[in-house]
């Protein structure tokens, strides 16, 4: 299945594409969130015969794919190639930072730069959404406990990611640099998370290219790590790191200005596509 959440901010509504129509499932589930991930409400969803939810007209807006994010976890220099663009060494273990979640918008809202920002950057992702709660699990169990997919465009301002002193978390945090969905696609419509093309473009330029069958550590083994570390909950995102060519790694290095416009795919996870603006 591919979720949806459309609707105002705020007020978004629990949706789902059959096809290419959108369609409402409000008289099923309150909202896509921790609460409705599990795997028994998710077959209870895929056996809805789809012609008796009504079908959305117009565009909505579309929103974060899944509401009220309880952790929204990231890991960092997760492609070797990536790494080496950044001049930084193959880490040993999978690095880990928070963004806030305040910073989550949906897949087509506006980036907004804040006040101060000079060094603006973009990197595709591939999320996970945990559907169950874990700890303590081995790599091989771990997929089990993934509800669905989705990207994430972890934005990222480079001046206060590394010149403010502290945690990345201070880069990476800032409203609206979070853009995550279209879909929450199920685990099981995906299939194999470790084969999944990605790009993205900025004015209809590539600037990124990659697989995640070159990430340094894989979806099982980062939920099996950040579940020894401490309990993961049903509704928390994870975000597993980017292939190389973010602006940061150019020479000379390329930033995002007021009017850019960044498009972002993922192999099965549908698209993105996000205008810069600039904070008052």
């Amino acid at each position: 299945m591919k979720l949806v959440r459309y609707g105002d901010v705020g007020h978004e509504k629990p949706g789902l594409m059959d096809g290419d129509t959108l369609r409402d499932l409000s008289a099923h589930i309150d909202d896509i969130h921790g609460a409705t991930l599990g795997d028994g409400t998710l077959d209870k969803l895929r056996n809805i015969d789809l012609a008796t939810l009504p079908a959305i007209d117009g565009s909505p807006r579309i929103g974060p794919c899944v509401g009220n994010v309880g952790k929204f976890l990231c890991i960092g220099l997760n492609y070797s190639d990536h790494a080496a663009e950044q001049g930084l060494p193959i880490p040993e273990h999978p690095i880990l930072f928070f963004k806030a979640n305040s910073a989550i918008v949906g897949p087509n809202d506006d980036v907004v730069m804040p006040r101060g920002s000079k060094r603006t950057d973009w990197e595709v992702e591939l999320g996970a959404v945990i559907g169950k709660t874990c700890k303590y699990v081995s790599k091989d169990d771990a997929l089990d406990y993934v509800a669905g997919y989705c990207i994430v465009n972890d934005v990222s301002e480079r001046e206060f990611q590394q010149n403010l002193t502290g945690q990345w978390t201070k880069g990476k945090s800032c409203d609206t640099f979070g853009p995550t969905g279209p879909y929450l696609v199920t685990r099981d419509e995906l299939g194999d998370p470790q084969a999944l093309d990605m790009t993205l473009s900025v004015n209809g330029k590539r600037m990124q290219t990659g697989n995640t069958a070159t990430m340094i550590f894989s979806v099982a083994e980062i939920i099996e790590h950040l579940s020894h570390l401490f309990t993961l909950h049903p509704g928390d995102v994870i975000s597993t790191g980017t292939p190389p060519g973010v602006g940061d790694g150019m020479n000379p290095k390329t930033y995002l200005k007021v009017g850019d416009v960044m498009e972002l795919e993922i192999a099965g996870l549908g698209t993105q596509r996000q205008e810069v603006k600039q904070d008052a």
